[in-house]
């Protein structure tokens, strides 16, 4: 691997006008040469010997010309974002969703997959080289051109070469050596991310999650979880277990609300929504099945009030610990509620302790998926930005 070069010299300080130039290129599309200069804050003689190192290098290409200038019309300039690629993935326990995504985070492709029921139809390496396939397809890429990949998962994998996959929704994967597997079966870096860090991370970067702010989002669906913004940064934890809050043992007022309930998961989760459902009269057969039910008979207001009051009573030992500036409730249970459910969360918590965080619900429709693809996105974008370090002469040792 080559060096970068030594602090100071002429390399270097080539090497930092390219990535700043080409940085300017992916965070404001198409530039003209007087603009680079501006932004780069480099003379024009620069920004010629720069562009045509950028050009030499294929990293960026001549997009046209400007218009409205009284003079000679500027040669525009823009990144070739087909140069590398990102895979998102993520998967439940019935489909696994991917994307072929950019360095700016455009979507080339979106693809969804019905998980086999087959014999090994579930292994990891089969399921996620399939998933590559089908969206470079989508796309109509290379597949070499795809450089980096973002796996999100209905659990967590813990830090290390042989950390341990903690994923109860996929027994068939393998539970050490699981980034190894995906690395192998895929030729490329692989980032094994939580489902509800990501889509916490879809909610800071394009939902109402500010980015500055402390916050926690409570992902409510077949499962439960909770991720912990601070700063702008999630807290995985030293295990990267934190948030997996669907384990804990219930407090006492909390398991009055619903008798024979012993975690979380059971009060908040699939089994709290079926038990709904079931009292409602209605299909309880599975999560999913409950529902649509709800969703159907548009009953789920009649029993608004008192899943809030569950949620509230699992929120309030975390705003003890955390005392956020907004927590976030999402997935398809809290959709389903909507502003009500936020609103009632927060009257609830407000009239049962001294903390009163901003409650909202989430409305972004795919947040896991897109969280994986501003994750994946983001890594080819350090990958792009990264390669420019050589192009300014031979590197010197520091």
């Amino acid at each position: 691997m080559a060096r970068r070069s030594a602090r100071g010299t002429p390399q270097w300080l080539g090497a930092v006008n390219d990535r700043a130039t080409l940085e300017a290129l992916l965070d404001f599309g198409s530039l003209t040469r007087n603009r680079i200069c501006e932004i780069v804050d480099v003379s024009k003689p620069t920004a010629t010997v720069i562009v045509g190192r950028l050009l030499d290098e294929q990293l960026i290409r001549e997009e046209g010309r400007a218009s409205g200038s009284s003079g000679p019309s500027a040669v525009v300039y823009g990144p070739r974002l087909d140069r590398a690629l990102g895979l998102a993935i993520d998967l439940d326990h019935r489909e696994l969703r991917a994307s072929i995504v950019d360095a700016v985070g455009s979507a080339l492709s979106y693809v969804e997959i019905e998980r086999s029921d087959a014999a090994g139809g579930r292994s990891a390496a089969a399921e996620v080289t399939a998933a590559l396939t089908q969206a470079v397809a989508a796309a109509g890429c290379s597949p070499e051109a795809v450089t980096t990949a973002c796996v999100g998962i209905p659990g967590y994998l813990e830090p290390g070469a042989q950390g341990r996959l903690r994923a109860d929704a996929l027994p068939e994967w393998p539970t050490t050596g699981l980034r190894a597997e995906l690395e192998d079966a895929l030729g490329m870096p692989v980032s094994v991310e939580n489902d509800v860090d990501l889509a916490a991370l879809a909610e800071r970067g394009h939902g109402q999650s500010p980015v500055d702010d402390d916050v926690v989002y409570l992902w409510l669906g077949n499962g439960v979880g909770m991720s912990f913004d601070v700063d702008g940064s999630a807290h995985r934890g030293a295990s990267h277990g934190a948030g997996e809050i669907g384990f804990v043992e219930l407090s006492v007022s909390a398991a009055r609300l619903a008798p024979g309930a012993q975690t979380v998961q059971d009060l908040v989760g699939g089994i709290g929504v079926m038990r709904l459902a079931r009292e409602s009269g209605l299909d309880s057969a599975d999560y999913t099945a409950a529902i649509e039910s709800l969703i159907a008979s548009g009953r789920f207001a009649e029993v608004a009030d008192d899943f809030a009051e569950r949620i509230a009573r699992v929120l309030l030992p975390v705003l003890a610990v955390v005392d956020p500036h907004l927590v976030v409730i999402g997935g398809p249970t809290a959709q389903l509620g909507g502003r009500r459910l936020a609103d009632d969360v927060a009257r609830i918590v407000a009239q049962e302790s001294r903390w009163a965080p901003h409650v909202v619900t989430s409305t972004l429709p795919r947040p896991v998926h897109d969280g994986a693809r501003m994750f994946a996105a983001q890594r080819v974008r350090e990958a792009l930005l990264d390669s420019v370090a050589h192009l300014a002469g031979e590197p010197t040792p520091p």
